[in-house]
């Protein structure tokens, strides 16, 4: 276990009942923080409590939370998020990148890919995490404290796949601004990382099967099949759960990962190696 007593952090996009940014918020709690959950939305879909219910489980944790309702693409909002996450606790120690926009229409060839669709991609995903860090290493540099910045990439930010144009641009673009940052914030002290998860068993797989479906296919059907093909070439023989990402990011945020910055690490059970 890590020691994270005292410490702030900042989770984006943790209002998912099975997504990687609560499993990440709690992990985190867990190790003692305190920890603001932020989303798109307040409310989660059909029973379960979205943000709310992320920010009760990690009170019950015995650690505080606030939730708050936050636009990362908008940066008066990812502004008035630091403002309130220091108003709450005082500061803020680390801060998880890990918002990202949801599969749809953008899981095309690119010679049929909308602009509209590559733009709302790097909107939320690559100047969302700008925003997001830029606003928070502010802080972080003027308390003279260091930090922990960590941002989540994709082995899709590794290499290149066919129908995920604006995506693999997009977390490509996270691990060029991760190595930036890496060496720009590492005189106040603030490391900056990158997790580049393969496919993970999350509520997003259901909008990447619907997206990539070929017809006559229902869903449900595609989603295993995505599933069961990934996990046949991966060496550990499954995909990755949110709880693999965030034993790595509670890592990378603790004291033991203090000397390591700029990195783009693989948490994919052997499946990318480079």
């Amino acid at each position: 276990m890590y020691d994270l007593g005292g410490k702030t952090a900042i989770v984006t996009g943790a209002g998912g009942e099975q997504g990687i940014g609560r499993a990440i918020a709690l992990r985190l709690a867990q190790e003692g923080a305190n920890v603001v959950v932020t989303d798109v939305s307040l409310e989660g879909r059909q029973e379960w409590g979205g943000l709310a219910a992320v920010a009760q489980q990690i009170e019950e944790i015995g650690t505080s939370s606030l939730a708050l309702k936050i636009d990362i693409r908008e940066a008066g909002q990812v502004q008035q998020m630091v403002k309130d996450s220091v108003a709450r606790f005082g500061r803020i120690d680390i801060l998880v990148n890990n918002a990202g926009a949801p599969a749809g229409p953008d899981r095309v060839p690119i010679v049929d890919l909308p602009e509209s669709e590559w733009q709302r991609v790097q909107d939320i995903n690559a100047k969302g995490t700008f925003l997001c860090s830029q606003a928070v290493a502010r802080h972080m540099v003027s308390r003279s404290r260091g930090g922990r910045i960590i941002n989540i990439s994709s082995s899709a930010g590794r290499e290149g796949i066919a129908r995920y144009g604006a995506y693999c641009a997009s977390k490509f673009a996270i691990i060029g601004l991760t190595q930036v940052l890496a060496k720009e914030l590492g005189e106040h002290a603030i490391t900056v990382n990158a997790i580049c998860p393969g496919l993970t068993e999350t509520e997003r797989l259901s909008g990447m099967a619907e997206a990539l479906r070929p017809e006559g296919v229902d869903m449900e059907t595609h989603r295993q099949k995505l599933m069961d093909d990934h996990a046949a070439q991966v060496p550990l023989g499954r995909i990755a759960q949110p709880a693999d990402i965030a034993r790595t990011a509670a890592f990378l945020a603790s004291e033991e990962g203090g000397y390591l910055s700029g990195l783009a690490l693989n948490v994919s059970g052997g499946a990318w190696l480079t």
